[in-house]
This record gives structure tokens, sequence and C-alpha cells, in this order.
């Protein structure tokens, strides 16, 4: 039997109700940690009998001995952190989304390191680097400039940079993944958002206007959690951080494969595209990882919208907006 012990920040998001759900699909152990206890995403992608198999643990990342506390409690030896706010609210509040953002992932190596922890993983973003305009490649590379354009690519290049520093000071090893544009059932907020809100939208029989197009990296979240999960279980010395690649597609082929398994869907997409790179390369993550859960733009897109017609068919989610 497996002595691996998980603690996952951020776990009411959609990314970390993901791996909360692979994980316990896989039977590890499972404590969460997050200030929010709205289980909505959760109870979205899992059934309330696997929830049950998971002890929360409410508390707030931006308080370092609670976190310490949290992680030492849970027996943990394991950590994926992903509590984090998104563009809008670091925007909104700068100073709060610093506290959450950088001095909480600051907090985590801390407990980390308090809990005899010598390795964990945590969620950067294609947002640390710059505008398309800055880069001469199309799609950037593992080791391209940084160059953020928000408080939260800002904040996330200052977690890059506090990962590399515990590893140096304190041999605490890390791994960092960056996503693009995440899909799938309980993406619900942040700027890319607006892709899934058109799939629900489409089971709903309402139209939806996606609020940006151009090309895009797309990640399904199931393979965004597997990812995570993969990078926390292999034996990592160092401090690095890795582009996930997904698919790299155009807006207007996420429109076509949205009306090729709804027809009549009334989804379209503005012209302008994201002011930033099309994507991403990822050799680097899967020369480290080996095999890596790469599903299509199409797969993906039709087995959220499955995923959708179900929950609005039991009831998890409403039928209109």
């Amino acid at each position: 039997m497996s002595n691996d012990r998980y603690f996952v920040t951020g776990a009411m998001g959609c990314i970390g109700a993901w791996v909360v759900r692979t994980l316990v699909q896989e039977e590890m152990p499972v404590t969460i940690f997050d200030l929010s206890d709205n289980r909505h995403r959760l109870e979205l992608v899992m059934p309330a009998a696997a929830l049950d198999k998971v002890d929360f643990v409410r508390g707030d990342i931006t308080h370092t001995e609670t976190v310490k506390s949290a992680l030492v409690d849970s027996g943990a030896n394991h950590v994926i952190h992903l509590a984090a706010l998104q563009v809008p609210f670091c925007k909104a509040d700068p100073p709060l989304g610093a506290a959450v953002n950088v001095v909480g992932t600051v907090n985590m190596f801390e407990a980390a390191k308090a809990a005899g922890i010598n390795h964990l993983v945590f969620a950067s973003t294609a947002g640390v680097y710059g505008k398309k305009s800055t880069y001469e490649e199309r799609l950037m590379d593992h080791d391209s400039r940084l160059d953020p354009v928000n408080h939260y690519g800002v904040f996330k290049q200052a977690n890059e940079g506090t990962a590399r520093i515990y590893w140096q000071d304190d041999s605490i090893g890390s791994i960092g993944l960056r996503p693009y544009t995440v899909y799938g059932p309980g993406r619900d907020q942040g700027i890319t958002s607006t892709p899934t809100q058109a799939m629900l939208a489409a089971v709903r029989g309402e139209p939806y206007h996606i609020s940006f197009g151009g090309y895009t990296g797309f990640h399904y979240v199931s393979d965004v959690a597997k990812l995570f999960i993969q990078a926390s279980q292999i034996a990592f010395k160092g401090s690095e951080v890795f582009n996930i690649g997904g698919a790299v597609a155009h807006m207007s082929e996420a429109v076509e494969a949205i009306k090729a398994v709804i027809p009549e869907a009334l989804v379209t997409h503005e012209e302008t595209p994201l002011p930033f790179p099309d994507g991403q390369t990822d050799e680097e993550l899967r020369a480290l990882l080996g095999d890596v859960p790469d599903t299509s733009l199409a797969d993906g897109i039709r087995e959220t919208i499955v995923h959708f017609q179900r929950a609005v068919g039991d009831g998890r989610l409403s039928a209109s907006s």
C-alpha cells in the first residue's frame, strides 16, 4: 500500500478540483487547504461519495503559522500548491493579490520546510511572458524572456524566483508548471475562461460570444491536473519551471469543435486576439515526465460538453444562466 499523502492548496478552484478528483480516483489520501468553503467546483466534478474521502482544512494561505500547522498535521509528503487569485482580482486589489499569490507561496515553502518535505509542485502561468510583439518566435520556449504585463504575471514570476531561492538556501526542490488557456468543467473565472463558458452556454441553448480570438494554447483541465500529479511524484532535485504545450489552435477551431457536438450552438468569438504569444513549446516537460496526457482540442471540448450535459441533467448545474 502506498504511503503517499497529498496536501493541495486552492482545491476549490478549477485545476485544484480536478487534481483532487484524480487523486481520489487513484485512492490517494488528500488534505485540502483553502480559505473558501464553497465546494461547487468539486461537486461538479466529483460524486459525494468521493468527496467524503477528502479531509477539508479551512485556512488562509497568507497566515504563515496556519499553513505550517495544517501541513504538519496533515501528515502529507506531497504538496501541490495552486492557491492564487486570478488576473481580474489581482488587478482590482493588488495588495491582496500579492498577499495571496506571493506571500502565500513563501508560506507554502516555509510550511514544507517545517514539515520536512523537500519537494513541492506549484502553478505558475504563461502570463510570465510578455506581449506577442515582444518576441520574434511564435511559441514561447522554456527559456524565452520573461516580461509580464500585469500584476498576476509579476506575482507568478516572483514565485518562480522564490522557488529558486528555497532550493539554493534550504534544498527544497520544486517544479512549477505554466498553463495558458485552461478549459473544462469548473473553469468559470479569469480572462481565458470564456471558451469554457461558451461550451456551457451551448449546452443550455443560449448564445455566447467568446471574448477573444486568434491563436492560444488550449489545455484540457483533466490533462493539467494529471501533469501536476505526475510532477509531484518524481524525484527532482533543483528548482525549475516548465511550459505546458497543449493544443495551439485558433479560436475558430474551438467554435467548430463546439458545433461538431452541438450543431445548433449559437457561439461566436471576437476576432481580436489576446496580446500574448500564440502558445508554448513543452519539449523539456516531456523529457522530464515521459508520457504526458495530451487530449486533442476536439476530444477535450466533446468531453467537457458531455460533462456539462450530465450536470445539467442531474441538477448539478442549472438549465439556464
